[in-house]
């Protein structure tokens, strides 16, 4: 067994090549097997197997090192660097985390979670390099589909400025950059990085500036020689912005790729090494269904089926219903994603409406100013994005949207506590973010009902809305309770007296059982649905203050900038003859973990709240 060899830091040096193929198979059988049971990301991790050993087998770690963007493919690297008895807690609170940490290994050069980020990530570790006068290489391994964020050509732009080595690893697993033209590009790829070549080119063209009319020579000779490698090399975009082009080399062929990073550590620069790969591969279902083994819930190995069927509709299901029902309604209305069309719901509005959907790519800044276009040009649009993802646009929510008070809908996805993806993709930062920004409108609905509504009523309204709601099943309780959505006010749900509950949106569900067991223990208290957090329903704050001793506000969001702030702020300007305890996520990054234990942890679950309720009123009786 190839794997039993690897228990630590380059151990995979110690595997003799002829047992290359059997180690990768292990990794896969290895990773399956887990993943099977934890969950995790599996699709992506199986295609790098061989890229991760090949890079692993030419560089030395912790001493070089290498960038995972985004970092859901690293699996088989942090198996490579000893920790494969992490696999059983993977994503587990406490365990293992499925991205790259830098407080689990120093093999873990850089936290990365969010897409687009290793180039810039890398020149920053050169820079530092070369400042400070070591000599480690730095790779930073990057895929097709975040060549689409502008931040990458932001940072390969700066890279084609470098003059020592910095190594690019293009991963393309569904992408054609360029054809593969066979033996004349491998002889090119190895004539363009031979030092001997390298030399004689520049002593040529030195030789020829020194000569009356040389100058002019060597342009031209430039031009011929462009003009040649624009019909044998496929990667004349990167070749152009000054960053030598290696590839395409099979992704999945060992010694192909330990020959590749060779040429390429030679190489006076920015290189990038294009891989081919297949997503998935070694594992039949996830090669069939790439996508929905991305983000994979715990499944049967036999068949790929989830083991936990889901029953109930959850909200994206809710979303996906609505924004096909105001299709039919209303032909003003489009949708955007950044590549997530599946993932927030908007695949059947794409089926149904495909002139008038929008797929992006990994571009949010882009995805936010787009719509804004839209807009301005007399469109609808809804552009569904996760929480976290929405945060790498905000100037653009604010420049181009706000300022001009577009009509944009943000149907923010994931909101809240999302659990085992941890602190790059929980969505306890939104209402802080979007309600410091003027003409931004901020609702959250309480159960599935209240999300169709809203998307309504946010499709209706003119100016820049936000629609938050989270991961996972779809509340259907308090049914019966089901006002119209009105601008800026919030619902009753039960009035009484001394302590009055505003939750927001996700923590309805939590309020009522708070409200419930309090008053099994003999206290009389109210519930409101704040429906909007910006504004916020001042009235209502005034007409809760005559009957009661205490609110209690209730959020899926950090403490800072929060709902609850805006109440205390209120209250305490006003001098309203209240307390306020407000019930939020500390001002901190929450770790991975199940959803569950993470409300224990920051101390939102339904047992924690009602402790601090009784100690607050016990004190202001």
């Amino acid at each position: 067994m190839a794997l039993e060899k690897i228990e630590q830091i380059n151990d995979i040096k110690q595997i003799p090549p002829e047992e290359y193929e059997l180690l990768a198979l292990e990794i896969r059988d290895f990773l399956v097997e887990k993943i099977s049971r934890t969950g995790g990301h599996l699709a992506s991790n199986l295609g790098v197997v061989e890229l991760t050993m090949a890079l692993h087998l030419c560089f030395d770690l912790p001493k070089d090192k290498i960038i995972w963007d985004v970092g859901h493919q690293a699996y088989t690297h942090k198996l490579l660097t000893g920790r494969k008895s992490g696999f059983d807690g993977l994503r587990k609170y406490g365990g293992m985390s499925g991205f790259p940490k830098r407080k689990e290994s120093d093999c873990d050069c850089f936290d990365t979670g969010h897409s687009s980020t290793s180039i810039s990530a890398g020149i920053g570790l050169v820079a530092a390099r070369d400042l400070l006068g070591t000599d480690e290489y730095v790779i930073s391994v990057i895929g097709d589909g975040a060549l689409t964020g502008g931040m990458a050509y932001e940072a390969l732009n700066n890279a084609s400025r470098l003059t020592k080595n910095f190594i690019i690893v293009l991963n393309d697993n569904n992408m054609s950059i360029a054809e593969n033209v066979g033996g004349m590009s491998e002889y090119l790829n190895g004539l363009r990085t031979n030092e001997v070549y390298t030399s004689f080119k520049t002593g040529v063209e030195q030789s020829l500036n020194r000569i009356p009319g040389g100058v002019h020579l060597a342009n031209q000779l430039k031009k011929t020689k462009s003009g040649i490698k624009q019909l044998l090399i496929p990667g004349m975009l990167f070749e152009d912005m000054g960053i030598t082009y290696l590839g395409p080399v099979d992704g999945h062929d060992i010694g192909r790729l330990q020959d590749v990073f060779r040429k390429a550590k030679r190489v006076k620069g920015a290189v990038l090494v294009h891989v081919l790969t297949k997503k998935g591969k070694g594992y039949a279902p996830a090669e069939r269904h790439p996508a929905r083994f991305h983000g994979a819930e715990p499944f049967e190995i036999e068949t790929g089926i989830p083991r936990n069927k889901r029953k109930k509709a959850n909200y994206q299901d809710v979303f996906s219903t609505c924004m096909v029902k105001l299709g039919q309604r209303h032909e003003h209305v489009v949708a955007i994603t950044a590549a997530m069309p599946d993932g927030t719901g908007l695949k059947r509005f794409k089926n149904l409406y495909p002139e008038r959907f929008f797929d992006v790519g990994i571009a949010e800044a882009h995805a936010v100013t787009f719509a804004a276009g839209l807009a301005a040009g007399g469109l609808r649009p809804v552009f569904a994005v996760y929480s976290s993802f929405l945060q790498r646009a905000y100037d653009q929510v604010l420049h181009d949207v706000c300022i001009q008070n577009f009509p944009v809908v943000f149907a923010i996805d994931r909101a809240g506590l999302v659990g085992s993806d941890g602190e790059t993709h929980q969505g306890i930062f939104d209402l802080s973010y979007l309600s410091s920004i003027p003409n931004m409108h901020i609702m959250a609905p309480k159960n599935k009902w209240e999300l169709s509504d809203m998307l309504k009523f946010a499709v209706g309204f003119d100016g820049p809305i936000a629609l938050r709601y989270p991961r996972g099943e779809a509340y259907d309780g308090l049914r019966d309770f089901r006002k119209p959505i009105v601008y800026g006010k919030s619902e009753w749900i039960y009035e009484e007296e001394d302590i009055a509950l505003l939750a927001v949106g996700s923590m309805v569900k939590t309020a009522e059982q708070v409200r419930r067991k309090l008053k099994e223990i003999g206290y009389s208290c109210s519930l409101v649905n704040a429906r909007f957090v910006k504004p916020v329903d001042t009235g209502i704050l005034q007409e809760l203050a005559g009957e009661h001793k205490l609110f209690v506000t209730m959020e899926e969001n950090v403490r800072s900038g929060g709902y609850g702030e805006k109440v205390l702020d209120y209250v305490t300007g006003q001098g309203l003859p209240v307390q306020v305890l407000n019930i939020s996520i500390p001002d901190e990054y929450v770790e991975h973990g199940n959803v569950d234990a993470l409300y224990e942890e920051v101390g939102i679950d339904a047992e924690s709240v009602i402790r601090r309720i009784i100690e607050k009123y016990i004190l202001i009786r």
